[in-house]
């Protein structure tokens, strides 16, 4: 039985939320129109530290998917219960990070031969995660710039690394997603914008390797979301939220994300967005409104 032949059980979930104490919602309460995915953290003052719990919380307010970044790292019983879950309550699984990251070294843009076995490893690895939580999109993100080498030899070592990890990858349907990321909060990193990774991804061509808008950088680092978004539509797999500045839920910053994700929606993506960002206010009440951002940008009522 597929996750999408299964239809979640009423009686669970209510027999979940009756012993958190929270209330379960109108049996008329609709989804949200687009995938959007939190993260664990980000309601366990309203459904508690456990992450099965957690996961319901979410299922039961109309989320359809969820991220965890740091899937890798949690043990196999762990990803099972977390996927057994989803399966039930027919959430969708987002991104988990595929390698390590190299935040202030070169790696990828080096060309150096060993370091590039070593993330063709952690993909072989990531393989097996990704089959255990059905997830389908792996995060990439290719390191530091070498200063000592022109723009152009960095570009082609990332893309030859990129095209050996795409045949990994496409015999399964998995796809590594890549995220450029804001210089002034990360600086000194290879990849930062949505036409820099359009040009990397085209260069790669493999359905494997797409990319990963991650709104809240590309709002920092060059603004003009909607346009690039156009541009780089069939490149892009993946989106992740966060307002700017603060990275909190949307309706906290200058982002008009009710016409981005109306956009989104109009252009028939039917993807997962990630909610990463933080809450704006804490506790349970910081969590009810954030709820209650998303259904204000979502435009699916409250």
């Amino acid at each position: 039985m597929t996750r999408r032949e299964f239809i979640p059980s009423v009686s669970l979930a209510a027999t979940a939320a009756a012993g958190l104490g929270y209330s379960m919602i109108p049996e008329n309460r609709k989804n949200f129109s687009l995938h959007y995915a939190p993260h664990f953290g980000m309601f366990k003052h309203s459904a508690g530290e456990d992450l099965v719990d957690q996961l319901n919380f979410a299922a039961d307010q109309g989320f359809t998917a969820w991220e965890d970044n740091g899937m890798k790292g949690r043990s196999k019983g762990t990803q099972e219960r977390i996927a057994n879950t989803m399966v039930q309550r027919n959430m969708r699984m987002g991104v988990f990070v595929a390698h390590t990251i190299f935040w202030n070294k070169p790696n990828l843009a080096s060309g150096d031969a060993d370091l590039r076995e070593q993330f063709l490893k952690e993909i072989e690895e990531s393989v097996e995660v990704a089959k255990r939580v059905n997830a389908t999109w792996m995060t990439v993100v290719p390191g530091f710039v070498d200063l000592r080498l022109d723009m152009g030899y960095q570009t082609a070592h990332v893309i030859e690394s990129l095209r050996r990890a795409s045949d990994i990858l496409e015999p399964h349907d998995l796809v590594m997603v890549l995220e450029p990321l804001n210089p002034h909060n990360h600086p000194g990193l290879f990849l930062t914008k949505i036409p820099q990774a359009y040009e990397v991804c085209r260069s790669v061509n493999s359905p494997a390797c797409k990319i990963l808008n991650d709104l809240y950088h590309q709002q920092i680092t060059e603004g003009n979301l909607i346009p690039n978004i156009n541009t780089a539509w069939d490149e892009i797999a993946y989106y992740q939220i966060g307002d700017n500045p603060g990275r909190k839920e949307p309706t906290t910053g200058e982002i008009n994300y009710k016409n981005v994700f109306s956009h989104i929606r109009q252009k028939g993506f039917e993807g997962i967005l990630g909610m990463e960002h933080g809450n704006m206010h804490p506790g349970q009440e910081g969590e009810k409104a954030l709820i209650q951002a998303y259904r204000t940008v979502d435009g699916s009522g409250s």
